[in-house]
């Protein structure tokens, strides 16, 4: 394993650039920054995260949910008022939308700890992890 670090974005982009170019696998390369580097992800072609697949499961079984709860509701305790019927959706909406969003952001947050196995404290490896420095790890399959 190759460690590089570097105190400025360009020069990390540039060895960045070096280290593509130079034919290593883009599987083999990790790197680490104080923020988010948007030209790096383009450089090593980083696909989407599937955090988003969470979100979309998430929201739509809380629209789901949001509809079945308020129409089983009315159906198990009828409230007959003026010959309108039990079971009509757009007052439903709303409580669907809710749930939607809450499900969407509490599916969302999972899926983040699940994709970045998160609570995994004994892979912090030192204090270096915390700095302002722009890293690349290189693993070498030889």
């Amino acid at each position: 394993m190759e460690r590089f670090v570097f105190q400025s974005e360009h020069d990390f982009l540039e060895k960045l650039r070096q280290l593509v170019a130079s034919g290593i696998d883009t599987r083999n390369i990790d790197f680490r920054a104080p923020y988010p580097v948007h030209h790096a992800e383009e450089i090593l072609k980083l696909k989407p995260s599937s955090v988003r697949k969470f979100v979309l499961v998430g929201a739509l079984l809380g629209a789901f949910t949001g509809y079945a709860f308020t129409a089983f509701t009315s159906l198990d305790w009828p409230m007959i008022i003026a010959g309108k019927p039990l079971v009509s959706i757009p007052p439903y909406t709303i409580i669907a939308f809710e749930l939607m969003v809450l499900f969407g952001a509490l599916s969302g947050f999972l899926g983040l700890l699940v994709t970045t196995r998160m609570p995994a404290v004994r892979t912090i490896v030192s204090g270096d992890e915390f700095s302002d420095d722009f890293e690349i790890h290189v693993r070498r399959d030889d």
